[in-house]
Order: structure tokens, then sequence, then C-alpha cells
């Protein structure tokens, strides 16, 4: 499993970030604050041009975050996957056979353990970790589920890109389009 070698996520956060995208030679994208009524026209052109995008579900305007959502997300534009706080809509996702990732944030210790217990029971095919600049909490994430990490959040220079990789991240989600294209 992965996004054919992507070690960077582009993350799309307006209809300029999207347009980058739409020209540049990722793959994958993940979409990020957006709204319902722009998200048939987005999902189209993403298609027209041979992109995948993954939904952040939390941040679709307009949109409950819930099971239901999963299934209309799914039926109406088919993303590539699904990112969500929510282990419903998680567990959702895997249902529909899409990347399900599971969002956590690294808080305290508390929440920590706590994300451990939600995570094995949902099982995501992948953990986005927020903030990503934490390398040795990447590796202890990983190590503790055996579930590939994204690394998202406060990822603002090339060095924290290469020190969530060297960390073990299977890929680090930006919405910085300076780090979209840095050589790995």
């Amino acid at each position: 499993m992965g996004f054919n070698n992507q070690q960077v996520l582009p993350a799309i956060r307006d209809m300029k970030q999207l347009e980058k995208f739409l020209e540049s030679d990722f793959e994958y994208g993940v979409l990020l604050d957006s709204q319902l009524g722009l998200l048939k026209g987005i999902m189209n052109e993403t298609k027209r041009v041979g992109k995948k995008l993954i939904i952040h579900v939390d941040l679709i305007h307009g949109l409950k975050h819930d099971e239901y959502a999963v299934d209309f997300l799914c039926q109406e534009y088919k993303p590539a996957g699904l990112i969500s706080t929510r282990a419903n809509v998680v567990l959702k996702a895997k249902q529909r056979g899409i990347y399900a990732i599971q969002r956590i944030f690294l808080l305290d210790s508390t929440a920590l353990r706590k994300s451990y217990e939600l995570i094995k029971k949902v099982k995501p095919d992948y953990i986005e970790l927020l903030p990503g600049i934490a390398p040795s909490m990447i590796q202890e994430v990983q190590d503790e589920t055996n579930i590939p990490v994204l690394a998202g959040g406060l990822i603002r220079t090339e060095e924290d890109v290469l020190k969530a990789l060297r960390a073990g991240a299977a890929a680090v989600t930006t919405s910085d389009r300076t780090l979209w294209n840095i050589s790995i």
C-alpha cells in the first residue's frame, strides 16, 4: 500500500493551491478546507487530469462528519481516501475500500494513550500525526501501532520534511507549496 512512492502529499487549502496541484507531477493530494458546493467541480477537474484526492472529511463545510457523509462522498465523488479525527468515518472508509486515514493530535501523554486505544479498534490504513515536527513521536507511533504514519502540521522547512521522512514517516502532508517539490 502506498501513494506510488510519493513522499510529499500536497495539502490543498484553496483554489490557487488546487491549480498548482493540477499542474504538478503529483498523483495524490489532500483536500482541506473546502465546501460541499465546490466539491463536484474540484473532483471532476482532478479526475479529468488523472489526479487522486484524499478528502479531509472534517474540513468540508456543509457536510456532517459521519458515516453517511462517507457513503455520500464515495458514491458521488469516489475519492482515493478520507481523513478524519472521527473513528466512525475512518471505519466506514475502510469498509468502502478506500484509504482510511485517522488523524491524531499530539497534545499530551493522555491524548496519545487514548489515540493508541482508538487506533487498535479502528485499524486505519494510515495515521496522520500532527504536529509532524516531532520525529521521535513518528517512530514511536509507528512502532506502537504497526500502521504507517503521515506527518503533517507545522511542517515549515525542507529540513522538517527530511526529519519526518528519516524518522519513518511514509509521507509528509503540507500546504506549503515551496515544500511540494523538494528533492528527497
